[in-house]
């Protein structure tokens, strides 16, 4: 997994890329990226497979906030980020969070 921030000089904007490398993502023929950001959506943000069979979306996140997110393979297997800013608890049974600070 990995994370790339662009921060933008006009605009309190970061652009982040979120991507799930072919390794991580196994069979998975969907992936998709919930979080704060998109109100946990399971179908709000899926992420494009490209052809080395791994995962990659690009979003716009205001600066200055942390976000929590997972990855969703398959619309059943959650999955964290492990270059993934920090790690929260959460609410949901015994796992965490990964977050993005930007």
């Amino acid at each position: 997994m990995s994370l790339k921030k662009q921060y933008l000089r006009t605009k309190p904007v970061c652009k982040v890329t979120f991507r799930v490398p072919a390794q991580a993502a196994g069979e998975a023929k969907t992936v998709h990226l919930l979080g704060e950001f998109n109100r946990w959506s399971p179908k709000a943000t899926p992420m494009q497979k490209l052809k080395d069979g791994s995962f990659k979306k690009t979003i716009d996140l205001k600066t200055g906030q942390e976000y929590q997110f997972r990855y969703l393979l398959n619309q059943s297997i959650w999955v964290n980020d492990g270059q993934a800013d920090k790690y929260i608890p959460s609410p949901f049974g015994d796992a965490e969070n990964s977050i993005v600070i930007v």
